[in-house]
């Protein structure tokens, strides 16, 4: 197992911003980036740079829609950890994409459905012109049909985009189906970088990306404390103190969680909890528990699991 070729993407921010709508402090990005550097983190995403114009929005959210302007006076001195951001097709400006050498911005990171790869793709190259690195993350995997899969290699191989991530987005992927898809990608996509991006919902987050690991994927996305949408990701401290890196340090990011988490994690929920587990067994989009945990019948979990298996429900997806 060769951990010290690894790299770990920590998304607190954009993935934990799920969860709060971006209710994050300048102190407390500033502190993460910190901590993360400190902790020989190799990648933090700042958020998404998605376009306020796009998505109708009335409120500003710095984490949501990054400004380049913006991001400069927070950082105005980068470390050794690169930053990257997340944007949805159909939801970014590409005029307000800086070329690289003119943003804190390291690295682009495109999501797209299996139904618009082509799509993720011309904003790859797009951004690949710009002199970023980037990567392409295929979201719902685990509803993903393999000759649609197999067509899309077809126009992965022939772009340039650095890496290619398995992403469970549903949190229903166990170990054997992650090195089975691993392994899938690898065999179609041999000059590509591998990355995974693993949800919680079944406490399979950390076990589903060392199998990543054992199978020569190179970036591992994770979030301090596991902060993430529903059930949230791989914890970064987990990561930090089991791959055998000399560069890794463990105490900044217990730092951050004592001093900032702890306290979040009483405001906002996230994590393992029954509904997201029983929407990770049923492989049903998390909004399904989001929206149950948001109800006044948020701890029926019998009644949650008999309306998701009712023969009425039972084979509707609810990706759409």
């Amino acid at each position: 197992m060769k951990m010290t070729n690894c790299k770990i993407l920590d998304c607190t921010i954009r993935d934990g911003g799920l969860v709060n709508n971006w209710d994050f402090s300048v102190d407390f990005v500033r502190d993460l980036y910190d901590g993360l550097n400190a902790a020989g983190v190799e990648y933090m995403e700042l958020g998404y740079k998605n376009s306020p114009k796009l998505l109708n929005a009335t409120e500003p959210n710095p984490w949501r829609f990054l400004d380049d302007r913006f991001l400069k006076e927070i950082f105005p001195q980068k470390k050794f950890t690169k930053m990257s951001a997340l944007c949805d097709i159909g939801r970014v400006d590409e005029n307000d994409i800086l070329p690289r050498e003119e943003s804190v911005l390291d690295m682009i990171r495109v999501a797209c459905y299996i139904r618009d790869v082509d799509k993720g793709l011309e904003l790859v190259q797009r951004f690949h012109d710009m002199g970023y690195e980037t990567s392409l993350n295929i979201m719902a995997l685990s509803h993903v049909h393999e000759q649609e899969l197999f067509e899309a290699f077809e126009e992965i191989g022939r772009s340039p985009v650095d890496v290619v991530y398995v992403v469970d987005s549903y949190g229903s992927l166990d170990p054997k189906n992650t090195e089975h898809l691993v392994k899938k990608f690898q065999t179609h996509l041999p000059n590509k970088q591998l990355g995974v991006h693993m949800h919680n919902n079944m406490q399979l987050a950390f076990a589903n990306t060392l199998i990543g690991v054992e199978n020569g994927v190179t970036f591992l996305d994770s979030s301090v404390y596991g902060m993430g949408r529903a059930a949230g990701n791989c914890n970064t401290e987990l990561l930090v103190s089991y791959l055998k890196n000399p560069r890794y340090e463990l105490k900044p990011v217990l730092g951050i969680i004592e001093n900032h988490m702890l306290a979040m994690r009483e405001k906002w929920e996230w994590g393992y909890i029954i509904p997201y587990m029983i929407s990770g067994v049923l492989n049903e989009h998390p909004r399904v528990a989001m929206a149950r945990r948001d109800s006044i019948d948020r701890d029926k979990f019998t009644e949650f699991y008999d309306t998701l298996t009712s023969p009425e429900t039972t084979g509707a997806s609810v990706m759409k």
